[in-house]
């Protein structure tokens, strides 16, 4: 027989492997052209490559046209580079089967089919419908999907207007794409089928309700009150005055009147330190009758509420009008504005263009000036003050800066006693004046067998120049002491007749502080001259000395 010499050889071979035809290099994958077939059996077709293909299909001969030139090989884009971030993008549904239900026996569900053409993958999405009671969003993720049982995937030549495609057991109807789809598929010559109506669900035609016809019933439809006028409210800015009543008093309120159902709410304004409990609600919300009829004696009013029965009128919005006086449970109101939804209100549908607010503001209180008793002589001046300005009195403030620029400087000066009193002749003092309070001190040296104690002769204090007023005395001050001056302190004159180095050197150092004459004053009398006397070592030491008797020496 012919034929079995190639059937023993056929079944003679045992090694079926083929080459490997796919290699990697620098990160991306290049197939390889094999070398021999299966099992080592030699090819004997074309082995040449595509390139070389190429070349070779531009060679012409040299004779008649030249050597023609290599064409430039086009640049290398991989797949996902050229076609990232593009999709296509069909509409598309299904039907659902509902075997368990009388009223439906299937459901259209509509999706939207998504295929990307970097890695040939398609995901399907649901959007969401409200109140659909079915989880919707991401209905088949994003994957490669089979088309066949060979094993070919869905490509997008696979995929037009009005074809049904497979997933997982689903049957999908394309019903139309978007415009950048239809271009991508028009410039790769695919021509679309026109665009077809996704088929409406039985079950939602259903529940649909039938269009109605309304007739107003003959009396005012509160339903429609309710719908058309909830959260609209109409807000008053008025005054309750009850300054009839004992310790009453005008209060600001706010009166709410809510358009929903006619009820009327006064609130309290509360403001800051008003004495008053934090209770925001005057009135409750409620409805308010504005006339009701003759009720007997026996009508247990304070059992049972008034009803619609008793009552002929109820106030309304026109009621509420700015400028005028309203009367809710008895109390007396005055509304004086009201806010813009309000105004905007009585303008479109009552007609009532004059909301002009009232001028409610209260003159001002003319401010009582505090009148300040006389000073009565005892304690100081600023002591006295305190008890007049605070019921709890503090001690007056004093000049820090003042006390810590100039502590421990004090200005020293002579000064004798200008009396009639023969016994005075000759009595010297040292005025020392301290910068820091603008306080005066007085010390008299002590004279042996003179017949009079030195020591202190006045304590620090403040002295007032003669001839000022007791509720604001003028003090002493620097520029009232020169040389010559005559210094009244409680009714005792002292002329100055020397003054300490120390002085002339501050005023030196303070010119802008003092006048002219009394700087000029201290020089002359600085200058040297026969017959002065200096402010000496002897009286410096009688002023060391005196500090025993109270004296204290500033350093």
């Amino acid at each position: 027989m012919p034929g079995v010499p190639y059937i023993t050889f056929l079944f003679q071979k045992s090694v079926f492997h083929r080459s490997q035809t796919l290699t990697y290099r620098n990160g991306y994958s290049r197939p390889v052209l094999p070398t021999v077939g299966i099992g080592g059996d030699p090819i004997t077709v074309n082995q040449l490559s595509q390139a070389e293909l190429d070349e070779l299909s531009n060679k012409r001969p040299t004779l008649t046209y030249g050597q023609v030139k290599q064409a430039p090989p086009s640049s290398f884009i991989p797949v996902y580079v050229a076609f990232d971030k593009k999709v296509l993008r069909f509409e598309a549904y299904f039907k659902e089967a509902v075997p368990i239900s009388q009223d439906e026996h299937y459901r259209v569900r509509r999706v939207s089919v998504y295929y990307y053409l970097e890695d040939d993958t398609i995901s399907v999405v649901e959007p969401p419908v409200e109140n659909s009671g079915i989880p919707q969003g991401t209905f088949i993720k994003r994957q490669r999907h089979p088309k066949n049982d060979n094993g070919d995937h869905y490509h997008w030549k696979d995929l037009n207007v009005g074809v049904n495609i497979t997933l997982y057991g689903r049957t999908f109807r394309i019903v139309s794409c978007d415009k950048y789809t239809q271009d991508f598929l028009e410039s790769e010559g695919i021509e679309l089928n026109l665009p077809e109506e996704i088929p409406s669900d039985p079950y939602t035609e259903l529940r649909r309700e039938p269009n109605r016809t309304y007739k107003t019933p003959p009396n005012f439809d509160k339903l429609k009150q309710f719908l058309t006028m909830d959260r609209k409210v109409l807000r008053f800015f008025s005054l309750w005055d009850d300054s009839g009543s004992m310790f009453g008093e005008t209060r600001p309120v706010i009166i709410h009147y809510y358009l929903v159902d006619d009820t009327v709410e006064v609130r309290e304004v509360h403001e800051r330190n008003d004495g008053r409990d934090p209770f925001p609600v005057l009135m409750k919300r409620q409805r308010l009758p504005k006339s009701v009829k003759d009720l007997r004696d026996t009508f247990p009013k304070c059992v049972l509420e008034i009803s619609d029965q008793e009552v002929t009128e109820w106030y309304s919005p026109r009621d509420f009008m700015v400028g005028h006086h309203v009367t809710i449970l008895g109390r007396m109101f005055f509304l004086y504005d009201c806010d813009a939804y309000t105004r905007d209100f009585y303008q479109e549908n009552l007609g009532i263009q004059d909301m002009t607010p009232a001028d409610v503001k209260k003159p001002e209180e003319e401010e009582v000036k505090q009148e300040i008793p006389p000073y009565n002589g005892y304690g100081l001046l600023e002591d006295s003050l305190q008890n007049c300005l605070t019921l709890v009195p503090k001690p007056p403030k004093k000049d820090v800066i003042k006390m810590l620029e100039n502590d421990h400087k004090v200005l020293r000066y002579a000064a004798a006693l200008d009396s009639m009193n023969p016994e005075d002749k000759g009595r010297r003092f040292i005025l020392s004046y301290y910068l820091s309070d603008d306080t005066v001190s007085i010390f008299e040296p002590q004279v042996r067998n003179s017949g009079i104690i030195g020591g202190r002769f006045l304590e620090r204090s403040r002295v007032p120049k003669p001839g000022s007023s007791i509720d604001s005395p003028v003090y002493y001050g620097p520029a009232d002491f020169t040389i010559g001056a005559v210094v009244e302190v409680f009714r005792h004159r002292f002329i100055i007749t020397d003054a300490d180095q120390y002085v002339l050197n501050y005023m030196k150092a303070h010119k802008h502080q003092f006048p002219c004459n009394v700087l000029k004053s201290l020089e002359k009398h600085f200058l040297p001259q026969e017959g002065d006397r200096e402010l000496g070592e002897t009286d410096v030491q009688e002023m060391n000395n005196g500090s025993a008797g109270g004296y204290d020496p500033v350093m």
